[in-house]
């Protein structure tokens, strides 16, 4: 399995992006996938969930309105659209795929700084 993010680097506050995860080695349309992130001295923390279908999502209190999780199952990726962004959603956001023990990609790092 390989999981390869993209789309990170440096946001101004209020500003957007959206992070692309790229998936390999696995029935991709199969598998709920889901985003955490680690910020600078704290634990990773979960962000957002998708289900195989795409049908439904769920989100870390702090991201709802804001950030939207989705899927393109006929190109094997996963997104996140961050939106209004703030200082706090500074961190290293990886993808998770459930699979086996669970597989992780390497991180993509967003700064929101101005």
């Amino acid at each position: 399995v390989q999981l390869v993010e993209s789309g990170g680097g440096l946001v101004q506050p209020g500003g957007s992006t959206r992070l692309s995860c790229i998936a390999a080695g696995l029935p991709f349309s199969s598998y709920s996938m889901r985003w955490f992130r680690q910020a600078p001295g704290k634990e990773r923390e979960f962000v957002a969930a998708i289900t195989a279908t795409g049908g439904d999502t769920e989100y870390v209190e702090s991201v709802k309105g804001r950030f939207t999780i989705s899927r393109d199952n006929a190109k094997n990726i996963l997104y996140l659209q961050m939106n209004s962004l703030k200082p706090d959603d500074t961190a290293v956001y990886y993808c998770f795929a459930p699979i086996g023990g669970g597989s992780w990609g390497q991180g993509t790092q967003v700064t929101v700084s101005s």
